[in-house]
């Protein structure tokens, strides 16, 4: 069964004095007002007035969204905290007053008001699956059951950062070729729309043939100015089209991702990265204490790749009945020799997870250097394109005035 998303705790407005008589005034996130009560006089405030927090209706629309990049700042903090001794529930305070989003501070005081009502800080965690999945949940509880929980803390830290690392980088080759390819879209469509037609007119004045060429521009920019609408709408149907079928159909991701694996371009890109992750989710599982087994069911949903989940899972299988992992590895056949070797030295020597951390680190690199090559080779490749639309709708407009000069 999925698990529904956690709502957020009801915001409490209160004023009151403390043990030394100071007026207080101040908010607290509470499950209920009987709650919240509770939790300030254990911090000894005497209450005077409490009411809940009325939410405005447009600050929960343009409210600004819980990001990876906000959670990876605040376990960050949050490690550090702990490793400078300050108690969970302090941390909590510290952490929150810092954060500039006030949808991830809100999410802080809700754990931390699960925490001061007992809870324990997985199971607060797990209140809000969409922000804090499974396998940072359980590294979390490992670190509370070992009683190490700051240095469990740190580590999870470190694989947050990793992880949000590589996936900048991910975004940072994706991005340059997008962002052009739209700008130049709309060029093309500002000059068909405003700048073929001024030529049109004065190509009408002439009443000569027009090129064939000259022509079919001429046509694609009267369709446009009567139709754009259409475009627009085909454009933006599309566009939610494959986001709702990407959301909804199973069978429609599995098939993007085999795609994105095939990519002429980006398939290599993709490859490293799933490989890194793969990497890195297992060895900080492993060093963690979790079983291999249940590092490997962690690891598959962290490839974010179907076909890498499923091998992860039929390794898992084999592992289960006795096997090596280098061998289980080796038989799925989409892991790189490299990755195996290293496996196989670290399962020899025990030390996995260290082995597991230098596959990592290597791929992690590989996809650095991928990045940069990528973009080094899109440049000009971008350009030629640019070159192609805006000057063949330049060639487009003059070859009727370059015949008639010849003619001429």
């Amino acid at each position: 069964m999925a698990v529904k998303k956690a709502q957020m705790m009801p915001i409490f407005i209160y004023e009151g004095v403390d043990r030394k008589g100071a007026k207080l005034k101040g908010e607290i996130p509470a499950r209920n007002m009987a709650l919240a009560k509770v939790t300030l006089r254990k911090q000894g405030i005497t209450i005077k007035s409490i009411r809940e927090k009325k939410k405005n209706i447009l600050e929960s629309v343009f409210k600004k969204k819980v990001t990876t990049l906000d959670i990876t700042i605040f376990t960050r903090q949050l490690a550090t905290m702990m490793k400078a001794g300050v108690p969970l529930v302090q941390s909590f305070e510290i952490v929150a007053e810092g954060l500039d989003n006030p949808a991830m501070r809100e999410v802080v005081l809700g754990i931390k008001g699960e925490v001061e009502g007992g809870n324990t800080f997985a199971g607060a965690l797990k209140k809000y699956p969409q922000y804090f999945d499974k396998l940072f949940c359980s590294l979390v509880e490992s670190g509370e059951q070992s009683g190490a929980l700051e240095t469990m803390l740190d580590r999870v830290a470190i694989y947050k950062e990793k992880s949000e690392l590589l996936k900048q980088k991910i975004k940072k080759a994706m991005k340059y070729p997008l962002t052009v390819v739209v700008v130049a879209f709309v060029v093309t469509i500002i000059l068909m729309v405003k700048v073929v037609p001024v030529f049109e007119e004065l190509f009408t004045s002439f009443g000569a043939d027009l090129p064939a060429f000259t022509k079919m521009v001429v046509n694609m920019s009267e369709w446009m100015q009567s139709y754009w609408y259409i475009l627009i709408i085909g454009i933006a149907a599309t566009v939610i089209g494959l986001t709702e079928a990407k959301k909804r159909s199973k069978k429609f991701r599995d098939l993007l991702d085999k795609m994105a694996l095939k990519a002429p371009i980006f398939g290599d890109l993709v490859y490293k990265a799933i490989i890194a992750r793969y990497s890195r989710t297992l060895a900080t599982t492993f060093a963690a204490g979790v079983p291999l087994i249940d590092a490997l069911e962690s690891t598959a949903g962290a490839t974010n790749n179907v076909v890498y989940e499923e091998a992860v899972m039929k390794i898992r299988e084999d592992v289960s009945t006795g096997q090596q992992l280098q061998f289980a590895m080796r038989a799925t056949n989409v892991f790189p020799s490299m990755a195996i070797q290293m496996v196989a030295i670290g399962e020899e020597s025990g030390a996995l997870d260290s082995m597991l951390e230098k596959v990592a680190t290597h791929y992690e690199n590989e996809v650095d250097n991928a990045v940069d090559g990528l973009t080094a080779m899109m440049e000009p490749l971008i350009m030629a394109v640019l070159g192609v639309l805006v000057g063949g709708l330049v060639i487009a407009m003059y070859l009727p005035i370059f015949q008639m000069g010849s003619v001429v």
